[in-house]
């Protein structure tokens, strides 16, 4: 248990941080917040910390840091800094902020993670239960912190939540409603050990689940494979390829369903044709399976359910249409990360690609892409730290370019070598901290270079 008058420090000021030091302040913790940052890069974090009273620090973390109770992660801060190893040894509680809100949140969650698709299926889910009139909150990894909205969530509502690995690492009594594995495929493996680390730390998710709750998670992912006999939840499958006891599939393009809602039968339901969900390719059937399962546990219609996988658009920076310019496509795939999400990106489209990828490495292991890249991709355009390895993998089966530092650079190069017909897309595989903020800076950085972009006719001149 935590103590009612428990002190806190709080290391890193950005959304999440800032997010629990505000909830902790309304409630009269006295709370200290610790953030590498310069203090003349940190006036918006400055002013709205003296706003609620709460201590700071920037520019580095001090022994300040060790004078409370418990210290509160951010999720990207790693647990191998100095400061969080004296915390340790010094016997401090060391929690995040997902743990903090959650003993404050009185409604049911639905808590999504996975390697690719956590946002989209958060946003799909959370489009489906505001469709169907429940009053909703959308949260956690997708930008607004679950510390923002857990104190006004009540019991009739739903609080729908994408958690990453990071923002589970020191959960201790977390435990969602409906918690949403969609899939484990190798990223942050220069955070974790090694794969296996980085899938236990997604399997917290469900750590703490059990009578009540409902275990969902993708069986075409073999990585998911010992899940079902690690639960104490129910447990309900997604696939693609098979039919499964419970859960959802395919069958000659209908989507069924079976076992989710509460008190129906086992008898198989058919929700919905397929082709009927909007956002499309393979990826993105998983991601509604997953969002009808959790919609259809926490008891919403059938119809409610098939409303919002008809009118759900996605979200921005995956596979984001750009603008068609002298018959090229150009598509903002900044949400893709890692390796895996660039191979779903690959697979969405026939036509030839010209592909702007790169950023900060991870660590990336690419022979999973490289039939792709081989048979769709006519030219790679690479910048940013990653790009001498990403050269080394991708320049035995396509062609090769470097911009350097410059997405401007990239969109030039690319526009040079794009004929009509094809697509130029930006899909990363990398982490954007090499040069921008985060990856929605970078994507909106590409949109904007891409809708500047003048026709040819204007800038060469008609003859």
């Amino acid at each position: 248990m935590i103590p009612a008058d428990a002190t806190y420090s709080i290391l890193g000021a950005a959304r999440s941080g800032l997010a629990v030091a505000r909830l902790l302040r309304s409630e009269g913790a006295r709370v200290f917040v610790s953030d590498a940052k310069p203090l003349d890069a940190s006036a918006d974090a400055v002013a709205m910390l003296e706003e609620i009273g709460a201590e700071y620090e920037f520019g580095g973390h001090t022994d300040r840091v060790l004078e409370s109770d418990l210290l509160v992660l951010s999720p990207g801060v790693p647990d191998t800094i100095p400061i969080v190893r004296r915390c340790a040894e010094r016997g401090m509680k060391i929690t995040n902020e997902i743990e903090i809100a959650w003993r404050r949140c009185r409604a049911p969650i639905v808590a999504i993670t996975g390697t690719n698709g956590k946002t989209t299926t958060t946003e799909l889910a959370g489009h489906i239960f505001r469709g169907a009139g429940r009053r909703t909150f959308v949260a956690g990894n997708i930008g607004i912190p679950f510390s923002d909205v857990a104190a006004q969530a009540d019991a009739e509502s739903v609080v729908v939540l994408e958690v990453s690995s990071f923002q589970l690492e020191h959960v201790e009594t977390f435990r969602p409603r409906v918690a949403v594995i969609l899939n484990v495929t190798p990223d942050h493996l220069d955070r974790y050990a090694g794969f296996d680390e980085y899938r236990e730390a997604k399997f917290r998710i469900a750590m703490n689940q059990g009578d009540g709750d409902t275990l969902i998670y993708n069986a075409d992912d073999p990585a998911l494979a010992s899940l079902p006999g690690r639960s104490a939840a129910r447990t309900l499958g997604f696939s693609i390829k098979r039919e499964l006891p419970d859960g959802a599939w395919l069958r000659d393009g209908l989507l069924l369903i079976r076992g989710a809602a509460p008190g129906t039968s086992n008898s198989e339901q058919v929700l919905m044709r397929a082709d009927e969900i909007r956002i499309r390719g393979p990826h993105n059937l998983y991601n509604s399976m997953a969002a009808a399962l959790s919609a259809r546990t926490l008891a919403l219609n059938e119809e409610s359910v098939r409303d919002g996988l008809r009118t759900f658009a996605g979200v921005p920076h995956r596979l984001e249409p750009v603008r068609e310019l002298d018959g090229i496509r150009w598509v903002n795939d900044s949400k893709a990360t890692n390796v895996n999400s660039l191979w779903y990106a690959l697979s969405s489209f026939a036509e030839p690609i010209v592909l702007i990828a790169g950023g900060k490495s991870k660590k990336n292991d690419y022979a999973e892409v490289l039939p792709l890249i081989a048979g769709r991709v006519k030219a790679v355009v690479l910048m940013g730290d990653a790009a001498d390895e990403m050269e080394t993998a991708f320049a035995p089966v396509t062609e090769v370019h470097r911009a350097g530092y410059s997405i401007e650079r990239a969109v030039e190069i690319a526009r040079s070598l794009a004929l009509p017909g094809d697509v130029v897309l930006l899909s990363p595989a990398c982490a954007s901290f090499d040069m921008f903020n985060n990856y929605e800076h970078r994507g909106d950085v590409f949109k904007q270079i891409v809708r500047d972009l003048t026709p040819a006719s204007e800038h060469q001149g008609v003859h």
